[in-house]
């Protein structure tokens, strides 16, 4: 991904750790990835960073101070001290740690407390920092660690454990009552002190270096208001991209325990959710509404101050408000997810084509705001009367709103329909918070340049209905929107770039819609020889005879849009387009839930489920939780033809393994897979391989040169089985992931599946 919400990814080839060759790109897409379990850990605190802007292989640099460049949107919170005065940023939404990723922030540190009212607030949460001394065994930090656990259980709190990423172990309590920061450094002092005298051979409290050998030094230190921790799920700035990673007690108990990758960390996440859930459930929770809220007194004015955002609906209500306040305006105000999209119009909207106004991009306000009219008090923000001047329904063609200071692409163009305004307008960022609203001519003929395909979001199909939602196939094609328009035929990629050209085989669909002009969504895909859609085949669609465009969506239909249909109508319109023959619409996947409809892909071959809510509206160019993408994750047995030495910590010295699919002349080349193991299993599969060693490669052919490096070949005689996204056109395994051996089965039985 190369831009989340209001930030861009720049230089997302940029190796920021040269030993795994994890990019830039990478890391801004695990901070995405993470947001859900990490954002509640350093909500509402001060974040400091520690950037790599180089890779870990060259310099870095703390930064506490939020740079005057950084965008406007970020929460900020200031920290007076004796020095002068620091603002940091306060990391409460995915898109701020999008924006921690495009920085190369790599580390997140934060204290235990969070600021209240914009003042620093108590201690939440405890943490001690288990720092290993020269000599001394993760064994061992796991025994400092349980006799911390069980001190803490003494007083009633509980304690939670992380492998730091770095050396060490860190362990959390959560805080019932939060307590000022002195008083947390007091509490957790008591204790580094109470081992030390109870285990005086394997703890000291004492921060001298020189009294830390072979001992672990239980830091209480950084309970202190004024000092950070690496926050839980922060990458650490290490030669492989390890994680403050959240365990188990059972795994601080494994012998084995070792530091995680953030590859595994996401795996753990996807599989078990957040073990760390209880530490900080009273975190603020930033939404669309906390801007709002922050602004207003609930006590003191009559507005709307919801707790929630509700659930998105039609996005196609407006209101226009008389705002008598220091001076006259007129508030503009568009439903969009649940929230209204607030301009202050200076001037009302024009009533004529030849004009423009002024309108200035506000906060957004609740729903409830459809209907308010009052008196704000005086004192109070926006104080004076409101009326209700106009409202209605409004249909939009565009819709992209940001407050980026720098962007000057924001746009809306929309057609009202109200009872003292009709018509349509446009409204355009001019800089920042400012815009330029201006009446337009009459609707237009859509192009498919006015659209932009709607996109799902990335999630799990596990949990839903087909009550409520609709299964549809994730084909493994290219994106098109089709407009056919009565004999002509044009073609545009997701992108809006003109492709016709490219798809000869697509012409017969002018003939075939010549009766209409539409406007559909779809994809181009290319089947193998089973009907299944095929990657590898569309690399070759120029030569391939086996074309096709499948439709699952409709946009306009003879001058009409139907961007505002809810999508169960428009499904059944493209399924009657199609029923007049030449249109391929896909049945939707069979089953009552999600999991049936994943059952029903895997069996098929398909790529995943996209999972679409059935009264969701069409939303050209946005990214919607209304439709949900699942991929599917295939699985491969495979022979073990070598091993690659391992780099940094892993005790059994393996870093890789070679995998091969038997063919005629030998092992064909799988790839290497270095995630999904256990210390454990390593250790096992070295003493397995070591008596198999040979000089003489089982390859058909020779190795690649970048994977040859360091190998050491192994008669091809071990079976096992890996996890992958895909396979490619060379027979490469895409993201494989070890999932053990196969003890029952011989390499003769090894196919590609």
């Amino acid at each position: 991904m190369e831009r989340y919400e209001r930030v861009r990814l720049t230089n997302p080839d940029k190796v920021l750790y040269p030993a795994t060759g994890t990019t830039k790109a990478e890391v801004f897409d695990y901070y995405l990835a993470i947001a859900d379990v990490m954002v509640p850990h350093i909500a509402g605190r001060p974040v400091t960073r520690k950037r790599w802007p180089n890779g870990v292989a060259e310099a870095s640099f703390f930064e506490k101070q939020l740079a005057s460049s950084a965008p406007d949107w970020l929460e900020r919170g200031t920290i007076v001290h004796k020095s002068g005065t620091t603002t940091y940023p306060i990391i409460n939404t995915r898109e701020g740690l999008a924006w921690i990723g495009q920085q190369a922030s790599l580390e997140v540190h934060v204290p235990q407390w969070r600021f209240t009212d914009g003042e620093q607030g108590p201690a939440t949460r405890i943490v001690f920092d288990l720092d290993p001394g020269e000599g001394v065994t993760m064994r061992q930090l796991c025994e400092v660690a349980q006799s911390v656990r069980e001190l803490m259980g003494d007083i009633g709190l509980s304690t939670y454990p992380l492998t730091s990423g770095s050396k060490g172990l860190h362990l959390y309590v959560p805080l019932a009552e939060p307590i000022s920061s002195r008083g947390a450094s007091v509490l957790a002092k008591r204790v580094a002190q109470q081992l030390e005298q109870a285990m005086p051979k394997l703890v000291t409290a004492t921060m001298t270096k020189s009294l830390r050998a072979g001992k672990v030094f239980l830091d209480w230190s950084q309970n202190n208001a004024a000092k950070t921790t690496i926050a839980p799920y922060s990458l650490r700035g290490r030669d492989n991209p390890t994680v403050a990673a959240p365990r188990t007690w059972d795994e601080i108990s494994d012998p084995d325990l070792r530091h995680l990758r953030f590859d595994e960390v996401l795996q753990r996440v996807s599989d078990d959710g957040d073990l760390l859930a209880e530490l900080d459930e009273d975190a603020p929770a930033a939404d669309k509404l906390t801007t709002y809220r922050s602004m207003r007194d609930a006590s003191k004015t009559p507005e709307p101050v919801p707790k929630e955002i509700p659930k998105t609906g039609n996005n196609d209500k407006f209101v226009i408000q008389e705002h008598h306040a220091r001076r006259l305006h007129y508030d503009l105000r568009l439903e969009r997810d649940g929230v209204l999209v607030s301009f202050a119009v200076p001037k009302n909207l024009p009533d004529s084509t030849s004009v423009n106004h002024l309108a200035v991009h506000t906060e957004d306000h609740p729903m409830e705001y459809l209907t308010f009219h009052g008196t704000i008090p005086k004192g109070e923000y926006g104080a004076g009367s409101m009326t209700v001047w106009d409202t209605g329904t409004y249909e939009a063609e565009k819709f992209r709103v940001t407050d980026d200071p720098d962007d000057t692409h924001g746009e809306i163009i929309m057609t009202l329909q109200g009872s003292r305004i009709n018509g349509r307008y446009a409204l355009i960022q001019t800089e920042g918070k400012n815009w330029l609203a201006h009446r337009m001519k009459d609707q237009k003929n859509p192009q498919p340049q006015d659209f932009a395909p709607m996109l799902a979001t990335e999630g799990s199909v596990a949990k839903l209905k087909a009550t409520q939602w609709a299964f549809e196939g994730k084909w493994d094609g290219y994106r098109l929107l089709v407009d056919a328009n009565r004999g002509r035929l044009q073609l545009r990629s997701r992108r809006g770039r003109d492709v016709t050209g490219e798809y000869p085989q697509l012409k017969a669909l002018a003939a075939d819609l010549a009766d209409h002009h539409v406007i559909l969504d779809g994809e181009a895909v290319a089947l193998d020889e089973s009907g299944v859609p095929s990657f590898g085949e569309m690399q070759n669609r120029a030569r391939s005879t086996r074309v096709e465009f499948w439709a699952f969506d409709i946009l306009w239909l003879d001058g009409r849009s139907l961007l505002r249909a809810k999508y169960s109508d428009r499904r059944k319109i493209l399924e009657a387009l199609a029923a007049g023959g030449g249109l391929i619409v896909p049945d939707l996947l069979p089953g009552d839930d999600g999991p049936a409809a994943m059952e029903h892909v895997r069996k098929k071959g398909f790529e995943g489920v996209v999972a679409k809510k059935r009264d969701s509206t069409y939303q050209p160019g946005r990214r919607s939780a209304s439709w949900i993408k699942d991929k599917i994750w295939n699985t491969q047995e495979v022979v073990i033809g070598g091993w690659r030495q391992g780099e940094g910590g892993r005790s059994s010295g393996i870093g890789a393994l070679m995998l091969g699919v038997p063919g005629p002349d030998g092992l064909q080349f799988a790839g290497r897979v270095g995630t999904g193991f256990t210390e454990k299993e390593l250790t096992k599969l070295k003493k397995m391989l070591a008596p198999l060693r040979t000089d003489e490669s089982p390859f058909d052919q020779p190795l690649p040169k970048l994977d040859a490096r360091g190998v050491t070949f192994v008669r091809p005689e071990l079976v096992g089985e890996v996890r992958y996204s895909e396979r490619t056109s060379d027979n490469r395994l895409r993201q494989p992931s070890w999932r053990g051996l196969r003890p029952d089965k011989t390499p003769e039985e090894v196919r590609w599946e």
